[in-house]
């Protein structure tokens, strides 16, 4: 686990990670800073005013929200890089787990965390040459209101600076067996917290185009299994999803 760096304000984490500069606020201003981060290492945000979803939508950034993201540097003997994503999803419910024993969790394809059937938080992976920045959402006091979304939160169970250290071990331990184990067996670890095979499900794609089906499970590689009406089975590998 590498540094954990908590600033009051910025526009985007990941902006700053993947490029190395950005514009951070303290209580003296905004300021220009520069840090070359190494994999392991956290640059999480009290407020962000520039956050991202998939998509291009905006993230809020509520007060007591987590708004945090970390570097991987991708190696050469790396499993497929699309896997990532579901090392980021295992640590982030390993750490929620912690955070709120006993809570309804799930996850969603490719990148939400669920309560209830409310979205609880969500990553954004973004790259730049052999670096992947993961930024991740979470509402740990508030849940914003999303029209035609249900969203959750953890009402206050912890603060941005108490979860921070959580999910930075969480993540150091699922990149470490991302890395260690078959892509087979760790897709299967994603499955057993994920919603199950045979779900409703209707994946929209960038193009606004939504086609439904049965979730089928996934790929190696974290690709989405859709299985149509027709028994045949299209591979995803980026889009949004809703439950039935």
């Amino acid at each position: 686990m590498g540094r954990i760096r908590i600033i009051e304000r910025t526009g985007s984490t990941n902006a700053v990670l993947l490029g190395g500069v950005g514009a951070v606020e303290s209580e003296w201003g905004a300021v220009e800073s520069e840090w070359r981060a190494v994999e392991g290492d956290w640059l999480v945000a009290l407020a962000q005013h520039k956050g991202r979803g998939r998509q291009g939508r905006e993230w809020q950034s509520l007060a007591g929200n987590f708004a945090g993201s970390t570097l991987v540097q991708l190696r050469p003997d790396d499993p497929p890089a699309p896997g990532l994503s579901l090392a980021c999803g295992l640590a982030l419910i390993e750490a929620v787990d912690i955070a709120a024993p006993g809570a309804q969790l799930m996850l969603k394809w490719p990148n939400d965390l669920m309560l209830g059937g409310a979205k609880l938080a969500g990553i954004l992976l973004e790259r730049s040459g052999d670096r992947i920045v993961a930024g991740f959402g979470v509402n740990l006091a508030v849940a914003p209101q999303i029209e035609g979304r249900a969203t959750a939160s953890l009402d206050g169970a912890l603060t941005p600076k108490a979860f921070a250290p959580l999910l930075a071990a969480s993540m150091a331990r699922m990149l470490r067996l991302w890395r260690e184990t078959p892509p087979a067996t760790f897709g299967r670890a994603w499955l057993e917290r994920a919603h199950p095979s045979g779900t409703s499900i209707t994946v929209h794609t960038e193009a606004g185009i939504g086609v439904s089906g049965r979730f089928d499970g996934i790929e190696p590689d974290g690709a989405l299994r859709l299985r149509q009406d027709n028994s045949a089975v299209t591979i995803v590998r980026a889009g949004d999803v809703t439950l039935a």
